[in-house]
């Protein structure tokens, strides 16, 4: 006898729908599963046959062929246990179970017949949604993740039981996740940055790169306060929108690296790899390609610290995606894209002792020491940082705590949102969503500066050697100033700011 079981795999951080056949024929008793699949998936037929004898239900001991549709594409995983074993008691005709083609079913499941939890689950309910899906049955652990995804009704399984009782009776009960209440979950930061005292500069350019969306570089000694900066930023950049949330959270269940305190990621991702991390480590890869470190910090931040110790191999990868927003792996048996828009903050000594150039220690590397350390990150890759940042060591006066505290992240995070509500209603009926995504042509029009300021720029690219990237980059840096100062012209004031923010990358040898 023949029957069938709808259920669904991911490929990169999207799903598509795998039907689960079985046949049950006379014969020497035999478990068969075809269709490409990996390990785990082989292993499935141990596993569902002990977990539905346990159960409590008749096994046929019959030959059994399980068909994973479609067959040329490799199935991964155990999310396809649950739906093996309910096609399996299906095709008992003594059973007289009537499987619902409406219907999605995942889970893994364990000997004793409990449903275990899955990955992917998220991306699965979006795919199942979009194929017209009515339902979907997944693991209890998984089931608020999936709910969050509205118009498809959700049931919770806990045991391959009560999936079986729950479709002879249609109770299998259902869960429903306010979108509302998932977003309200986020609560507060525990860091903030009335925590930094002095730095000044560095923390006005990392509000103007919350608000655009701009790359920092910020160079500095040990200890001046370069990482502190940066876990930080997260903390002054907008709310997540609930589509965000959506896109960020698809990749974190993807790649079963979602939090268990929410169905969803409901704040700006932070990633912060080591600088051990290989080049598909921090873009992705595999001989089937999962996300990087990149796409895990997608509508985040991306936190390169001691940037010089990276493998420069490893930093050149990066070069594309930040231009891109996405990253396209390729290997001889599939293409994927994986999405990877991310602010890029990254951090280094100015030189291998960390004191060139401050004026408490004496630097003691040598000239050719110097050079060497400072040739680890190419010209190209500095020069796609908007901001780059000296961050000085921070007087006693300071570090005692003298003077008034700095300013709560509450209040810069509130310039920061009104400066992207204006990019928002610039750039509406466009793809572009913040100053740093702007193209050549969106440039021209929302950053053409102001006739006094055109003298300033063309002694800029004349004296200090200014690239078009370079240009380019400015104007958008100084249309992000403009917007923090609730302008709609990028003024004189503007593009000299801005450009204050191209001299560090020039002491550091590379290209303005």
């Amino acid at each position: 006898m023949l029957a069938r079981v709808c259920s669904a795999a991911v490929l990169g951080v999207d799903a598509f729908r795998v039907d689960v056949e079985v046949d049950v024929a006379h014969g020497l008793p035999s478990f068969t599963v075809v269709g490409l699949p990996d390990g785990a998936v082989k292993e499935s037929r141990d596993r569902v046959k002990a977990a539905v004898r346990n159960a409590g239900y008749r096994f046929p001991p019959h030959r059994i062929t399980v068909n994973l549709a479609p067959a040329d594409v490799k199935k991964e995983g155990a999310a396809f246990d649950l739906p093996v074993a309910l096609a399996v008691l299906a095709a008992d005709p003594d059973l007289k179970l009537s499987v619902p083609e409406g219907t999605l079913f995942l889970g893994e499941l364990a000997l004793d017949g409990s449903v275990r939890p899955v990955r992917g689950v998220l991306p699965i309910a979006l795919e199942a949604r979009r194929l017209g899906f009515g339902a979907l049955c997944v693991p209890r652990e998984n089931a608020v993740e999936a709910a969050v995804v509205q118009g498809v009704a959700v049931h919770p399984a806990d045991s391959i039981g009560q999936v079986v009782e729950g479709l002879r009776s249609g109770g299998l009960g259902r869960v429903e996740a306010d979108p509302a209440e998932v977003l309200a979950a986020r609560g507060a930061f525990d860091v903030d940055f009335a925590e930094v005292r002095g730095q000044a500069h560095a923390k006005r350019a990392l509000e103007i790169a919350a608000a655009g969306g701009h790359n920092v570089l910020l160079v500095g000694p040990p200890g001046s306060g370069k990482t502190m900066l940066a876990r930080r930023l997260p903390t002054i950049l907008p709310e997540m929108s609930w589509d965000e949330c959506l896109e960020t959270s698809r990749i974190y269940s993807a790649m079963g690296v979602r939090d268990g305190g929410s169905p969803l990621v409901v704040r700006r991702p932070f990633r912060a790899p080591h600088h051990t991390i290989s080049d598909a480590g921090l873009i992705g890869g595999g001989t089937v390609p999962r996300c990087g470190e990149i796409s895990l910090a997608h509508n985040g931040v991306l936190f390169l610290d001691e940037l010089p110790e990276f493998k420069r191999h490893v930093l050149e990868v990066l070069r594309q995606p930040l231009e891109d927003g996405e990253v396209t792996i390729s290997r001889a048996s599939t293409t994927l894209t994986f999405p990877a828009r991310f602010t890029l903050v990254a951090a280094m000594n100015p030189c291998p002792c960390g004191y060139w150039g401050d004026p408490y220690r004496a630097c003691s590397c040598s000239p050719s020491a110097l050079r060497k350390y400072r040739a680890r990150v190419s010209g190209p890759l500095l020069d796609r940082f908007d901001l780059q940042v000296d961050v000085p060591a921070v007087p006693f006066r300071q570090i005692h705590g003298q003077g008034e505290p700095g300013e709560p992240s509450a209040e810069i995070r509130a310039r920061v949102a009104d400066a992207r509500r204006r990019q928002a209603d610039r750039f509406r009926g466009t793809r572009i969503t913040t100053n740093a995504a702007m193209t050549a042509r969106a440039v021209r029009r929302f950053a053409t500066p102001a006739d006094d300021a055109e003298p300033v720029l063309r002694h800029a690219v004349e004296r200090l050697g200014l690239s078009a990237r370079a240009y380019t980059r400015v104007l958008k840096v100084a249309r992000t100033i403009a917007d923090l100062a609730g302008s709609e012209r990028v003024l004189r004031e503007h593009v000299l700011e801005a450009l204050q923010f191209r001299t560090t990358v020039r002491s550091l040898g590379g290209t303005a």
